[in-house]
Formats: structure tokens, sequence, C-alpha cells
């Protein structure tokens, strides 16, 4: 069998890397082309992405791949996280740098909006879970304060959009990203155009949605001469790394939810139409769009976040990552937890005095070592996939019997177990390079050469290993999780 050749541009919140990925024997076989490091930057009091700097080290990492010779990709696909977005002038330009979903500039703009459109009607028209930073209420804030970019832009384009746009000079909207903005409606796969139109601005300002798996156009001229790398297509893969990584779960049937876990956890269950109702309105689940006309119900729950932040704190100390999972295990179980989407989380001076701080502002003992500490984290982070899995028992279709991890935190194998322990049920890990694979994949999909979501599915079944966790210690967790309910409310 002729194999196939495909590059993936994985982005996420505070790094980002090429992968090469090889289709052939039913198999895909992936290595590291680059990796770099990516983080918000602060800017007098606001945080913002170097978007041009992440596109000028994709496109140094195409020439280091014509130089070496080594891959002959016949494809490119790009992946970020959700509701960021930039701007473009009249000409095409870009209109600065995109603002970070963790600028404070969306501080209360979520009510301000609702005075305008009540909450329940924004939800029943997009059905997605309600937080501050979606790019409905970004757009909203740029709006309200009279945004002098926003009054020059002809074009809104989320990231992993604009990044195609870079490359190919073709504007387009892909379904799966476009689905996190809170601004489309999956009922009609458009625009909810009366969000716009309730704050004046043009729905002009968006672009023809495509479906994963489309085409966005060739490399250009400029472009394809400069890296030496061709007049090789760009496809828009799931272009929400999540979406991406959703792909790429080794499941059969249905009967299974699953966890996307790295500095976010996304969990949730795959769905053939929307579910939006009062239930859901009330849960804050979203719908978010997937591959091949599904949908990702799910729940958006802060994750490793807390741990990154807190290791940044610690950098001196110089543990790995193995020595503060020791740490914690030493620890007494249950001594404190947090919700980690509360809001003292979000982007706190020190993640460390917020954790701590939470704990005396709940009524519970504080944790005063570094092992204490990373045992709350993930503890907190166990409890809190137990209630959001009960949650989606509730209004699922179908039964849920295990839980699928992937992602990052599927190498985690004492979160892996504390999960399955908190959830009371199988956790199967793997694979941990998900978004990745799921975004080459639907290039190779695009292209002709897999047929299906299932066939997708199948060649990740058949390309990665996974480990299985089962329940433990079910009765000590049943005890605690009244405690954990409790201070969360």
């Amino acid at each position: 069998m002729k194999s196939h050749t495909f590059i993936a541009f994985d982005l996420g919140a505070t790094s980002g890397r090429a992968i090469a990925g090889t289709l052939a024997d039913g198999k895909i076989s992936m290595e590291e082309i680059s990796r770099f490091n990516n983080g918000i930057i602060p800017v007098g009091e606001h945080f913002h992405w170097n978007i041009l700097g992440i596109y000028n080290i994709l496109r140094n990492s195409l020439k280091t791949c014509a130089m070496e010779g080594k891959y002959h990709p016949e494809s490119i696909g790009i992946d970020t996280w959700g509701v960021d977005f930039g701007l473009l002038a009249k000409d095409g330009s870009l209109l600065g740098e995109p603002y970070a979903y963790r600028d404070p500039h969306t501080n209360g703009m979520m009510d301000e909006y609702f005075k305008l459109v009540p909450r329940e009607k924004v939800y029943d028209l997009t059905g997605i879970q309600f937080m501050q930073f979606n790019s409905l209420f970004q757009l909203f804030t740029m709006k309200r304060n009279s945004s002098s970019l926003l009054e020059a832009a002809r074009d809104l384009l989320f990231l992993p959009d604009l990044l195609n746009y870079l490359f190919t000079g073709v504007k387009k909207a892909e379904f799966t990203i476009a689905s996190t903005s809170q601004m489309l409606n999956p009922k009609t796969m458009n625009w909810a155009r009366e969000l716009f139109d309730a704050f004046g601005s043009p729905v002009s300002l968006m672009q023809e949605i495509v479906l994963p798996g489309t085409v966005v156009g060739p490399l250009t001229d400029g472009i394809a001469k400069e890296t030496g790398i061709g007049k090789i297509p760009v496809v828009a893969v799931g272009a929400h790394d999540t979406a991406s990584a959703i792909a790429a779960v080794p499941a059969e049937g249905e009967n299974w939810a699953y966890l996307s876990s790295g500095t976010w956890s996304l969990m949730g269950i795959e769905t053939r139409k929307p579910l939006i109702d009062k239930e859901t309105e009330a849960m804050n689940f979203t719908n978010e769009g997937g591959i091949e006309g599904t949908f990702r119900f799910l729940k958006n729950i802060t994750g490793l976040w807390l741990l990154e932040q807190c290791r940044k704190e610690w950098e001196r100390e110089n543990h790995s990552y193995e020595q503060l999972v020791d740490m914690a295990k030493a620890e007494k179980p249950f001594l404190c937890f947090v919700d980690p989407d509360a809001p003292d989380f979000m982007n706190p001076e020190s993640m460390v005095k917020a954790i701590c701080n939470y704990c005396s502002r709940t009524g519970q003992k504080v944790p005063e070592t570094t092992g204490q500490i990373v045992r709350c984290i993930f503890e907190s982070l166990a409890m809190k996939y137990w209630y959001t899995i009960e949650l989606l028992k509730r209004v699922s279709p179908h039964p849920i019997e295990k839980l699928h991890v992937i992602g990052g935190g599927s190498r985690n194998v004492y979160l892996c177990q504390l999960t399955a322990n908190a959830i009371g049920m199988p956790v199967v890990a793997g694979p941990a390079e998900g978004t990745a694979m799921g975004n080459l994949l639907v290039q190779a999909m695009a292209l002709g050469y897999l047929d299906s979501l299932a066939d997708i599915r199948k060649v990740v079944r058949n390309s990665v290993e996974t480990e299985t966790y089962l329940p433990q210690d079910v009765a000590e967790w049943d005890k605690a999780y009244g405690q954990f309910r409790s201070i969360i409310g």
C-alpha cells in the first residue's frame, strides 16, 4: 500500500508543534518536526497572542521540512484553541494582535449583553456554554469600548482560520472552531444574525462556514517558493483542537464519554444533533461542532492549568512532574478541594495563593506543602469529572459505560486512576497525541484516502496502545464526594 504524508500544526495555549504523519497499511505513524513555546503576552493592562510570531514559526517549520527532504507532505492542517479571533482591514492586513481569552476586558460583559438579548435566548440560538471569554462577548466588549480596530475591520477570522488565510489568502470559517464562538446557530448551521444585530455589529464580518475536511486552497505562490514545500493544499481540519482530538478517540459504538485532558479538560459525549433545552441550559453544557456532522456535547472544565501555573512558581525547586506526583501520593487523601472552574483560578497572580485562599474562604484545611497542593488539584479534578459525568448521564441519549481519556493528561497514570476511582467506571487512556492524530487523519479523509469518521477511528485503534484503569477505593470516594459537592455548591 502506498504511503501518504501530511503535516499537522497543533497549537495550544502554552505550546505548539509541527507533526509529520504518514498513513500506510491502515496505520498512522507520527514524528515531531518542531516544538515551540506559546503563551499570552501582557501589553499594558491587556493580554494578546503573538499570532504573526506563530505564523513565522510555522512557516519556518515548512522550510525545515523541505530542506531536510525527509518528508513529502501532501497537505497541511492547523488546529488551535477556541474563541479567539483576529480582525482584518479592508486591504486584508491584520489589525493588531488578537486578544487572549484570559484578558480581563470581558469581565462583567455577559450580564451587560444579557440586557440586550436574554440569557435563555442566547442559549436557545447557540447551545453554547456560557463563559465570559466566548467570542460573542469579546466582540461585544470591543464594540462597547468603541474599539478603533473593530471600527476599521472588514473581516473577522478565528485563529486557525486566520493562519489558513495567511498561508493561502483564502478567508473561510471552519465549522468546529466557529461553533465555539457562541455566534453560530447549530440548528441552521449559520451565523445567528440577531445576536450581532443586538449590539450593532455587522454579520458581514463573518466568513462562509465550511465543514472539516474541506480543502481551503493551496499555499500562496510566495510561501510555496520561499519554503520550498510546493503548492500543497491547506485543509480545514477539525480546526478546534478538541474536535481533532475527539476524532481520534479509539472507540467503537456509542456508549462512551470522552475527556480531552490538558490545560483544559473537555468532557462530553458525541451526538448526531445538538441537545438544547432548559435542562442542558441549566447545566451550562455546550454543543460544539464535530467531524462528519456530529456534535460535541460537552462541558469545558479548567484542567491542568492549575498545576501548570503552580509549577511556574515552584520553578526554583526544580521538581520533575514525577516527583510532584510522588509528593501528592505521600499526602493524606481528601484534605481539601477546590472547584477548578471558580473565578479565583482564571488568571491569578499566584495560583498557589489562590488555592490556599479558596480553601480558607470555604472553611477547609489550608494546604501547607507542595504535595498537599498537588493532591488537592488532582483530587479536585477527579471529583469535578465525576460531577460532570453524572450530569451527562441525565441527558445522554445512550448509556455511558466507559470514559476515554485523550491528550497529554492520558499519560498521567495517577490522575487517570483517581478519575476511575471517582466516576466508578473504566477509564481508557490514549492516545496522548490525539489532537495531532485527528488533524492528520482528517487531512487523509479530505484527500480521499479514508472514507469516514469510522475509518479514522479504526486507523487509531490499529496505531496506538491504550491503558485501562479500573475503579478502586470506591467507598472512600463516595464519602468524600459529599464534601466536594458542599464546597462547590
